[in-house]
């Protein structure tokens, strides 16, 4: 996998090339960087700093992005599919109709991120916190959301999500063992 940093790659991107499959971007620094449409599907960005960033339309399928920083970030229309997510914080992130099917979201910050239209059937979201997130018309269908926290999430429709005790509903509440 090809090391690429954030000049090399902001400059590339600056001259139109938008290919950047199979990359190494591990903890580059691209807070606030403008990168609409690239494409890092299957890249490394673990621990990458992108607060801010606009990702949207972008391809990051397959891509390892754990313990990134996508706070605030705008990912609208992400192809975020099958991508390892663990740990990632999205708080407040755009991310309307993006395509996380079957991403890795385990003990992800997702607080207060925009998820309407977002497509997270099969995704595993175990220890997520969703708190305050617009989930309206988001696809959760076959979802792990154990352990997961939807506190004051909005429009949440879990109905054929994995839940069970440990998760915790939009009201604050948790189903007792026998309702479990």
């Amino acid at each position: 996998m090809q090391r690429l940093g954030r000049e090399e790659l902001l400059a590339q991107y600056a001259q139109g090339e938008r290919e950047f499959e199979s990359r190494n971007l591990e903890e580059v620094d691209l807070f606030e960087a403008v990168l609409p449409g690239i494409n890092l599907c299957q890249s490394c960005l673990d621990r990458a700093y992108l607060p801010y960033a606009n990702l949207s339309q972008s391809n990051l399928r397959s891509s390892q992005m754990q313990g990134a920083e996508l706070s605030n970030a705008q990912l609208y229309q992400a192809d975020l599919s099958q991508a390892n997510l663990q740990k990632v914080n999205l708080s407040r992130a755009d991310l309307c109709f993006a395509d996380l099917r079957g991403a890795d979201l385990s003990e992800a910050n997702l607080q207060g991120a925009n998820l309407y239209q977002a497509d997270l059937s099969h995704a595993n979201l175990t220890n997520a916190d969703l708190s305050r997130a617009n989930l309206k018309q988001a696809n959760l269908a076959g979802a792990n959301l154990s352990s997961t926290n939807l506190f004051r999430a909005t429009d949440a429709n879990w109905s054929e999500a994995h839940v069970d005790r440990t998760t915790t509903y939009p009201d604050g509440h948790r189903k007792s063992r026998e309702e479990a």
